[in-house]
């Protein structure tokens, strides 16, 4: 018993910290680990042939930090839906629908392993609750957290491997 409560102390800031991490955070933390087994946030987001990649970190600069609010589609509030049709609409000139059930129907169906810049990156987080990010690379996607805003988190995170669903690709090769 004392050995489980002790985890459980352990443990509790980690569940209550945030789904996601934010890239300050992901570099602070890589970059004072020994572990070689970390990716390398270091290897920055800074595609030199990839035009859709410059167009989402470009999106991701301007939006960065913004708070995440249900039904929300502007600068004071806004939900992971609305993040990626106006992302699609403004940064990539592509026509998506406004919700996450409807953007999950778009597209095709890819695996983690072939998985590209642009493509949907969709969990379920509950019963009926859906979460959708833009996949940039190497297991990063850019997405709204309801804790965090507008950041960029990874596929490897606890929270996003149990809940990890699909990956939709809507632009076409």
């Amino acid at each position: 018993m004392r050995k489980a409560k002790k985890y459980l102390i352990l443990t509790l800031p980690l569940l209550f910290s945030g789904c996601s991490l934010s890239l300050q955070s992901a570099k602070n933390l890589f970059n004072s680990s020994n572990n070689t087994n970390n990716i390398s946030i270091e290897k920055e987001y800074e595609p030199q042939d990839n035009e859709i990649a410059k167009a989402l970190l470009s999106q991701y600069s301007e939006w960065k930090g913004v708070k995440y609010r249900y039904g929300g589609n502007s600068k004071n509030g806004i939900d992971c839906s609305a993040f990626i049709q106006r992302t699609f609409q403004t940064k990539l000139n592509v026509k998506i629908p406004r919700t996450t059930y409807y953007q999950s129907r778009v597209g095709k169906k890819v695996s983690k392993k072939e998985a590209k810049v642009g493509d949907l990156v969709f969990f379920k987080t509950g019963k009926n609750s859906r979460h959708v990010g833009i996949y940039l690379d190497d297991g990063r996607f850019i997405h709204v957290s309801r804790k965090k805003g507008v950041i960029i988190s990874t596929l490897d995170n606890v929270y996003f491997k149990k809940h990890f669903w699909k990956i939709q690709r809507v632009l076409e090769d």
